[in-house]
């Protein structure tokens, strides 16, 4: 092949070729910070508590969950799991500087109730709490009877 040349170049080019953007910079985690107005998603089923933090848009700024915070199996579901997951969660959003929150709750589970009375607890403003748990109207539509 042969030997390689090595091009060097003069102070002037190299200048130049930085400011045409040769050089580029690597660019970190970005974080939100000085969100004050935030709204809290609780997702509360028979099997796990979840928890959302949103900005008004609907944009995901943090989250946390019984299973991410290390409960397994049926330990997930319980009010106390609920608990430890809104302090996670109102930790990472005083970090954030959120003051004011509207919570959204969504499920039947034993969580519900715990969470809101944690997320009460901290010193957070509450300006609306939310039942959007989905109701059927009617129902589905029943199986056909069976002949004999």
């Amino acid at each position: 092949m042969g030997k390689k040349r090595v091009i060097k170049k003069s102070e002037e080019e190299l200048l130049e070729e930085a400011k045409e953007g040769g050089v580029k910079k690597k660019k970190g985690k970005t974080r939100r910070r000085g969100v004050d107005y935030g709204r809290i998603y609780i997702s509360a089923s028979y099997n796990n508590t979840m928890m959302t933090l949103t900005d008004k848009q609907g944009k995901v700024l943090a989250w946390a969950s019984a299973g991410n915070m290390g409960f397994k199996g049926t330990k997930k579901a319980t009010p106390y799991a609920a608990s430890e997951v809104t302090n996670a969660l109102s930790e990472k959003a005083e970090k954030m500087g959120v003051k004011e929150i509207d919570i959204f709750v969504k499920g039947v589970g034993s969580g519900r109730s715990s969470a809101l009375r944690a997320l009460s607890a901290k010193n957070i403003i509450i300006n609306l709490i939310k039942d959007v748990t989905p109701i059927p109207h009617n129902g589905c539509r029943p199986k056909k009877p069976r002949r004999v």
